[in-house]
This record gives structure tokens, C-alpha cells and sequence, in this order.
């Protein structure tokens, strides 16, 4: 199987998949806690893992991921002020996307994609590819094309169903909860220590945002939502309903 990890592979080997027609996929996460009983980098080995298998499944290939994201917000990650979570202003991260955009078209790439692992990124990487169009259509580049997807939009309610049993909590307080924790049970077990989840109500918050933000507000875990139910069968359906429904969406949409 050809690797499809643009950092692993020689120069002339990656322009030549370029000039091929390969998709570059760019995992997009962040440095935030999740929680007592994970690492801190699900939102970049997530999205991660999935580009990666797509990639090997349309003949793509998959940038370094982006490992920094915009600041944890309260009501979908717990809050930027927790120990661990180091976030980038929003221009940084658009900046980043711009440039790396603009400079993968250099490259001779005319197909992109954007797989978010961080809720929080979603406006940011949209400003940085709007950026990045404009900006190579100044060069004369008019034939580059971006997609941008969270992974978790391609899990549909069956799948729902058969994991929470009827009591989803809503994806907005999923931060630290079944969903990346059953990812990660099954794609990196070594980071998850499932005897220190703490078992607790889905957070709770007012139809409004606070700042500077109340941190009694936050659950003292971090997690929004409990990730007790959460195993690594459930993890691989989650990976596998997410790559095939990737896979099937890319096969497609750059037509």
C-alpha cells in the first residue's frame, strides 16, 4: 500500500502524486483537555486517523496535521482556562490555513481537504480558505478546490441510537464524552484510562455566553458529558460509518 503521510515521503515522490490528480486532506485539532481520563490531543489524532484511512481509500494523500485550534469555548469544550488547553488567536489559525493552502496550490495541488477535529476551528478555517481562494486567484490560480467537514457530521442516527440507547446528550456537550473517547479506546488505548471517568449529568448552561466566562460553569472533570458507556466497539463503528461516509462524499464531490 503506497503511504499516503506527505511528511514520510521523498519530494520527487510526493510531486509526482501531485501531479497525479491526489486529494491532500489536512487534519485541523487542537491542544485541549479532555478530561481526567484522556490525553489531550484527541482533536488532532481523530481526524487524523480518518484522513489517513480515506486517503488510502481515494488515492489521497494527508498533510501534517494542524496541531493548535482556536480557544476552547465554554458550552462545547469546557472553557479556555483549563490546565493543558493551549489555543491560537483566530487569525493565527486562519493565517495558518491560508498559507498552508496557498502553499500546497504552489505545489501543484488542486484539491484540498479540511477535517476538523475541533468544534471551535469551523469559522476560522472557513476564513482561511476564503483567504487563500482570493489571494491565488490574484496568482492566477482559478482551478484550486476546498472541502471543508467535521467527522462527526457524517455519523447519522442509527448510529446514534445503537451507541447512546436513546439518552444522546446533543453534540455540543459530547466534549470528553463517548463519542472521542470510544475513538480513542480503539485507535489508541494506551492514552485512556476508563477508571477515572467520572460519571456525571450532561453539563448544563443558560441560552447565553458569559465573559469573562464563570468557571464554576464548567463540570470540575472538563468533560461536558459523561464518556462511562463508552467502549472500543463502539469506537471502530464510529471509525468506520465516519471513513466510508468520508470516502463516499470525496469520491464525488470535487466532480
Amino acid at each position: 500500500m503506497k503511504r499516503v503521510r506527505i511528511a514520510e515521503l521523498a519530494w520527487p515522490v510526493y510531486a509526482q502524486r501531485v501531479e497525479a490528480g491526489a486529494p491532500v486532506l489536512i487534519p485541523v485539532g487542537a491542544l485541549e483537555q479532555h478530561g481526567p481520563h484522556m490525553s489531550m490531543n484527541p482533536d488532532v489524532l481523530l481526524p487524523t486517523a480518518i484522513a489517513e484511512r480515506v486517503a488510502e481509500r481515494i488515492g489521497g494523500l494527508v498533510a501534517p496535521a494542524i496541531a493548535y485550534g482556536y480557544k476552547s469555548q465554554q458550552k462545547s469544550g469546557g472553557g479556555n482556562h483549563m490546565p493543558g488547553t493551549t489555543s491560537l488567536d483566530g487569525l493565527t489559525v486562519t493565517s495558518i490555513i491560508r498559507d498552508v493552502l496557498k502553499e500546497l496550490a504552489r505545489h501543484g495541488v488542486r484539491k484540498a481537504v479540511l477535517v476538523n477535529g475541533h468544534y471551535e476551528n469551523s469559522a476560522f478555517i472557513t476564513e482561511g480558505v476564503d483567504l487563500a481562494l482570493r489571494e491565488l486567484r490574484w496568482d492566477g490560480i482559478h482551478d484550486f478546490r476546498c472541502i471543508i467537514l467535521s467527522y462527526w457530521d457524517f455519523i447519522g442516527q442509527q448510529t446514534i441510537d445503537e451507541i447512546y440507547q436513546g439518552d444522546f446528550p446533543g453534540w455540543a456537550v459530547e466534549h470528553g464524552g463517548v463519542l472521542e473517547t470510544a475513538l480513542m479506546l480503539h485507535l489508541h488505548p494506551d492514552l485512556v484510562d476508563m477508571s477515572l471517568v467520572q460519571d456525571h449529568r450532561p453539563a448544563e448552561f443558560p441560552p447565553y455566553d458569559f465573559f469573562p466566562i464563570k468557571p464554576e460553569w464548567t463540570p470540575p472533570s472538563g468533560c461536558l458529558s459523561s464518556a462511562k458507556r463508552a467502549t472500543a466497539a463502539h469506537g471502530q463503528l464510529i471509525l468506520d460509518v465516519c471513513v466510508q461516509g468520508i470516502s463516499a462524499a470525496l469520491a464525488t464531490a470535487f466532480d
